[in-house]
């Protein structure tokens, strides 16, 4: 970004007029903020908000004097626009009553090209959001849809979370967990918290022994009902597996990455072992 923005300080480096308007690279600057969220998201490892040029704060403005400057002239204090790299400022508000088609037409402009199976799922569940939230943003539907597609062995699947706590009540959780034989299994764990239940829960089921390694979350946007996006990370051996899911529910969303991560490991296993060796009687 710095050879886009500084062309005439870097043209005369290479030959050429500093007035020449001509790009400096073959980069396609407006994939930047895309491709981060696309590592961050196949990675498991959150972009901190004060990140340059990618962060969620690097065109947020608090300030009267900025805000007043950025809104009479952009480049008064962003020396890059931010449609440059592809972080669009339309931030067009969706709800329970907009159909596919908008919903389609969305997610196009956001840089996301699905097949029809990949839209029918993540509209099904941008539906269910929406029952929950007056309002979906350009986060929400960027959440809902890598939440939906991301290329994850389903082996466990979660069929219910429920959890009992309070400040006086040990925290307690009842998973119920469909194997990949089809079977529904159900078990019940306490915890020093909800979240805690709910994965000794999973761990009674699925019996993959695993080492917790890290559990963030962080709201996707601002307000009571806003989603939140939890990361997941287990150790087994010296391999690490990464789980993401974004939910209104934290709770949910916390069960649904850790099973992804789970899958993960679960599939590197299956994977890993020696192929069954028919003999003759």
């Amino acid at each position: 970004m710095a050879l886009h923005v500084r062309r005439q300080f870097y043209n005369p480096y290479l030959g050429r007029p500093p007035e020449s308007t001509a790009p400096l690279t073959n980069i396609d600057t407006q994939q930047i903020y895309k491709t981060s969220r696309l590592v961050s998201n196949l990675t498991g490892m959150s972009v901190q908000p004060n990140k340059a040029i990618v962060g969620a704060n690097a065109f947020a403005h608090e300030s009267g004097i900025h805000q007043d400057g950025v809104l009479k002239h952009k480049l008064t204090y962003e020396i890059i626009d931010a449609e440059s790299i592809g972080l669009t400022r339309n931030q067009l508000v969706l709800g329970k009553h907009s159909g596919r088609h908008a919903f389609r037409d969305r997610l196009q402009t956001l840089g996301f090209e699905l097949s029809d199976t990949e839209l029918n799922k993540a509209f099904l569940r941008f539906k269910d959001v929406a029952d929950k939230k007056k309002e979906i943003t350009d986060w929400d539907l960027e959440a809902i849809v890598n939440d939906e597609i991301q290329q994850v062995p389903e082996l466990f699947r979660l069929e219910l979370v429920q959890v009992s706590c309070g400040d006086s009540a040990r925290p307690t959780a009842t998973v119920t967990l469909r194997t990949p034989d089809g079977e529904e299994l159900t078990d019940a764990a306490i915890g020093t918290g909800p979240v805690d239940a709910v994965y000794r829960a999973i761990n009674r089921v699925v019996n993959l022994p695993n080492e917790l390694s890290e559990f963030s979350v962080k709201s996707v946007t601002e307000g009571i009902d806003a989603m939140g996006e939890v990361t997941v990370r287990v150790r087994h051996g010296d391999r690490t597996y990464s789980g993401h899911a974004a939910n209104t529910d934290i709770i949910v969303a916390s069960a649904r990455a850790y099973i992804s991560a789970l899958n993960r490991l679960q599939a590197a296993q299956l994977a890993a072992a020696p192929p069954a060796t028919a003999t003759n009687s």
